[in-house]
């Protein structure tokens, strides 16, 4: 099953923060519920894990993620990520694309496209809910996103990409357990607003 997401949203910092936060996986996954970052392959390549539990279902999906492509002027990322199902047959891919630019007030408008093939256990709830599952997700991480730009200054994490050091080629341990992602509640406000659509 595939599912395409676009969303837009504007955060009340500058656009090298931003930037710096988009292309800095370390940073990123740290706003990412139940994931975790395990590894740092190259300079551009990551090795991961993400676990959901839908009730008595836990899907735990164990892969890679790689910037495929960085346009420093432009301020444009491609992000394409890929995992398998752990102890199972599911299989999880995307292709994201996203954008940075200044608007008017000081702050940065971001902008992300992205399309994810799904297989597995958690296809079984269907595509309606699968899919406003993940609006619920991005607004997550949109939340965290934000407080964590607005409210805290640029941390000492640099981009592996405007470093002048490569990259290591491994990462130590994370410095904090990984949160694993209970979707009852979000399934529980996409079938309220699923509802609610309905009613319009």
């Amino acid at each position: 099953m595939s599912i395409t997401i676009h969303e837009t949203f504007t955060v009340n910092a500058p656009i090298t923060r931003v930037w710096r936060f988009l292309t800095t996986p370390q940073e990123v996954v740290e706003c990412l519920p139940g994931a975790e970052l395990t590894e740092v392959l190259s300079e551009r390549e990551y090795a991961g894990r993400v676990k959901v539990k839908v009730g008595p279902i836990t899907a735990a999906y164990a892969g890679k993620a790689t910037l495929a492509e960085v346009d420093e002027a432009k301020h444009r990322i491609t992000l394409v990520g890929e995992g398998r199902e752990t102890g199972g047959a599911g299989s999880a891919k995307m292709t994201m694309h996203g954008g940075v630019t200044p608007n008017a007030t000081g702050g940065s408008d971001v902008t992300v496209d992205a399309t994810i093939d799904i297989a597995g256990k958690v296809m079984q709830f269907g595509r309606g809910l699968v899919e406003s599952v993940s609006q619920q997700l991005f607004k997550q991480f949109v939340e965290q996103a934000r407080v964590r730009l607005e409210s805290e200054a640029p941390g000492a994490v640099e981009s592996p990409l405007g470093s002048n050091n490569p990259a290591p080629t491994s990462a130590a341990a994370p410095t904090t357990a990984p949160r694993e992602l209970r979707l009852l509640p979000l399934l529980w406000r996409a079938i309220v607003d699923w509802f609610r659509r309905l009613l319009r």
